[in-house]
């Protein structure tokens, strides 16, 4: 912590909740009339009738710009009156508001003061309009120029004694053409530290899918869905999101297909869903999503899915017809190792640790044992645990039984958060080393790049801590209150000599600093990008791998501010002073030349300033193809995995953490979240109703929370108690308030993702 004054982390101090907090019965019916009255009143308030009108009507279409907020897929023909959800408007809105602060709004305010308030409050002040810097031992942020900035970064970077001193954390906001630069400065640097959010969220479906199926992608397509006999949506709440996905299986559902939704939480957007698009869908009662829910226990996907597999096992002996038998033999390995580790399981146990009945369990077996054209798609319900990998692998063994990969309808749909976070990966934001792109990258650009692996996000935190790393920068995102274990992270933070932050708006991440820090603040998503007189364009990649072209059409929030191509390229010029092989300069100001270096060292593309127009191309995509060739007999393979073991103690409860509807990520549009009753508050938890009379708790009680991992106890102060339908011995709550209680050090051996959604705490009346 800084010696000269102390920064509010997490908020620990007394809160005040707000008088006009309400709790109502939840929401059923997702979307329609007040989806859209939200929109539009939050996007009028920020940007003006206007200019959100321009905006929203170019947003997702052909010429127009990339939604800033998730990764889904935009459909082959496109809703031309409104291809966006409710959250996308807002996300668009939030960055594209006619707010601004600039260095003067700091000299009235220090750090110390901002970091009392709120993350909501923090957004709200709006964009950043040019360059600031926080010198060591000052409280206020002051203005610098451009190239005094990056004057300051090449001199901290030269003073390094390894290149591993520094680590460049990349937010999954970022292009694929500012990805590439930014990977290829660290690498020009000397290190492969490159921390990225996938870390956080999507490391081990990565990891579970390149290990089953050679790809850490997934294998369906946006259209996979509309056909799908049977979609599985498991561990993901995508009325909140990914709204548009709704959209994708009310199609399914009015061909004919099921939906089973799988997650402690009934969902309203997988209860009912009134497509906004439609007017007569929206005065009618709107579609039925799930005909299914299983409300499995925290963590206990493992067990549902031995539990599913052993009765489809104990039918196909019956029949002979339950599994792709043919399927099995050509494209897979490991059956008989799958089957034979079921029989060490009883029905009973398994049954036991789910919380689901056995009749709705038996209704699942009866559907998957007829269908074979299946989706199964899944977010961080299944991602963030311990065991994360091997869950998501347990759900990829019924896609091998059943033959459902590599065909129409069916597939591997891991549904990404962040606009670009699967382009990033892909470009080259990795903190691991692959030969075959360090060869390209000598070939094509001209240098050497380290062979050294480097940090991830776990690993960059408690270097960082141990004042292993002294440079710390962020290509968006709001570190601090996106990674785990709050308190650790911003000590570990403000233990290095230089923070720079690319940014748009305040967030916390730039109260919680190192001796010195930079905000470099940068364009939106939908401004235009002008450089030397030429309307520059950017390019991203969805979920289901597709890469397309994004136009920016409004004006910048400043002239001030500049492009994050622009930013990372001269930081690269400035420390090279234009020794290095690589024309950094010219790059920042022609993306062309960025697509050209990419086509010639990124597998799979090829002629991107071409091929990425209007809806763009799919990049190459083994498992689609059936090519497992990569993997050991070059076969899929079967996995042999374990149920969760968390020995809960009787005062003890699986926290599991999510998003409010009016956030994204650590982003918070709004203090309600409507489709749960919640509104005007959010340091609230989840309980079941009988653990709350059994702990002696009533609605609106103020509770304390607590972690104990390895000694070291964690907290969270004052929630008030809301009673929720969710599984006896577990608990919900909103993140990042609660991420303080989540351990840096307990993560999946594998992917190294933290258990934001398993992990063990205790509670306590708070006292008055």
């Amino acid at each position: 912590m800084s010696t000269t004054f102390k920064r509010n982390i997490s908020r620990t101090g007394k809160i005040e909740f707000n008088p006009d907090m309400r709790i109502d019965k939840p929401v059923r019916t997702a979307a329609g009339f007040r989806a859209i009255n939200q929109t539009l009143q939050h996007t009028f308030k920020e940007m003006g009738v206007f200019r959100s009108t321009k905006a929203l009507f170019n947003m997702n279409q052909e010429d127009g710009f990339r939604c800033p907020s998730c990764a889904w897929p935009v459909p082959e023909n496109p809703s031309k009156i409104a291809e966006y959800c409710e959250n996308g408007a807002k996300a668009l809105a939030d960055e594209a508001t006619t707010k601004y602060i600039d260095s003067a709004f700091f000299g009235k305010h220090t750090v110390e003061e901002l970091s009392q308030l709120s993350d909501f409050e923090l957004n709200k002040f709006g964009r950043i309009t040019e360059p600031l810097v926080l010198r060591e031992g000052k409280l206020h942020y002051e203005k610098i120029a451009w190239d005094e900035a990056f004057s300051l970064i090449a001199k901290k970077l030269k003073a390094m004694s390894s290149p591993d001193e520094a680590t460049f954390y990349t937010s999954g906001r970022s292009s694929n053409e500012a990805a590439f630069l930014y990977g290829m400065f660290a690498r020009a640097v000397g290190t492969n530290n490159m921390p990225d959010c996938s870390n956080m969220c999507h490391e081990s479906s990565g990891t579970a899918l390149s290990e089953t199926v050679g790809i850490g992608k997934g294998s369906a397509k946006m259209e996979d869905l509309y056909e799908a006999e049977v979609v599985i949506v498991a561990g993901q709440n995508p009325g909140t999101n990914h709204p548009r996905m709704l959209t994708a299986l009310e199609k399914c559902k009015k061909n004919g297909g099921k939906i089973i939704s799988i997650n402690p939480l009934a969902e309203t957007g997988l209860i009912n869903f009134k497509n906004p698009q439609k007017v007569g869908d929206m005065l009618g009662s709107g579609t039925n999503i799930a005909d299914i829910h299983l409300p499995v226990k925290v963590n206990e996907d493992i067990a549902l899915m031995k539990l599913i597999l052993k009765k489809l096992a104990l039918l196909d002996e019956g029949s002979g017809d339950v599994f792709d038998h043919e399927f099995i033999t050509k494209y897979t390995h490991g059956y008989k190792e799958f089957l034979a580790d079921l029989e060490n399981y009883t029905d009973e146990d398994l049954l036991s640790r789910t919380g689901v009945s056995e009749s709705d369990i038996n209704k699942v077996v009866a559907l998957l044992s007829k269908k074979s054209k299946i989706v199964i798609c899944w977010a961080m319900g299944l991602t963030q645990h311990k065991n994360g990998v091997e869950t998501i692998q347990e759900y990829v063994n019924l896609i091998l039984l059943k033959g459902a990969i590599g065909k129409p309808f069916t597939g591997t749909f891991p549904v990404r958060g962040h606009s670009n976070v699967q382009g990033d990966r892909t470009v080259g934001i990795m903190h691991f080393v692959k030969e075959d792109f360090n060869a390209r990258i000598k070939e094509h650009l001209g240098f050497d790049p380290p062979t050294k692996p480097g940090y991830d996000v776990m690993e960059a935190i408690p270097a960082m801590h141990q004042g292993k790393t002294k440079v710390f920068m962020c290509l968006g995102g709001n570190f601090v209150m996106a990674a785990a274990d709050t308190e650790y992270t911003a000590e570990a933070i403000e233990n290095c000599d230089l923070t720079v932050q690319i940014s748009t708006k305040l967030n916390r991440g730039h109260l919680i600093t190192g001796k010195t820090a930079l905000i470099l603040p940068t364009f939106g998503r939908s401004e235009k990008d002008d450089q030397n007189g030429k309307l520059q364009y950017l390019t991203m990649e969805s979920s289901t791998g597709k890469v397309r072209q994004s136009h920016g059409l409004l004006k910048p929030a400043s002239g001030k501010i500049k492009s994050e191509p622009e930013i990372i390229a001269l930081m690269a010029d400035a420390y090279f002073n234009g020794t290095h092989a690589m024309p950094w300069k010219t790059l920042g100001h022609d993306y062309d030349l960025i697509r050209e270096c990419i086509d010639k060292t990124v597998k799979g593309f090829e002629k991107t300033s071409e091929r990425s127009k209007g809806f763009g191309y799919y990049l190459p995509n083994s498992a689609r193809e059936l090519d497992f060739s990569m993997l050991p007999h070059g076969k899929a393979q079967f996995t042999v995995t374990k149920p969760a073991e968390h020995n809960l103690k009787p005062d003890e409860f699986l926290l599991f953490t999510f998003r409010s509807h009016d956030q994204f990520n650590t982003t918070i549009y709004g203090l309600d979240d409507r489709y749960r009753g919640v509104y005007n508050e959010r340091r609230v938890v989840f309980m079941n109703e009988k653990d709350m009379h059994e702990h002696d708790l009533v609605k609106l009680d103020t509770v304390d929370l607590f972690s104990n991992y390895d000694g070291k106890v964690r907290t969270a102060k004052q929630f008030l108690v809301i009673p929720y339908a969710l599984p006896q011995g577990n608990i919900g709550a909103y993140f990042p308030e609660t991420n303080s209680l989540i351990p840096y050090n307990h993560i999946d051996p594998k992917s190294h993702q933290p258990m934001s959604k398993s992990t063990k705490i205790t509670i306590q009346k708070a006292r008055a």
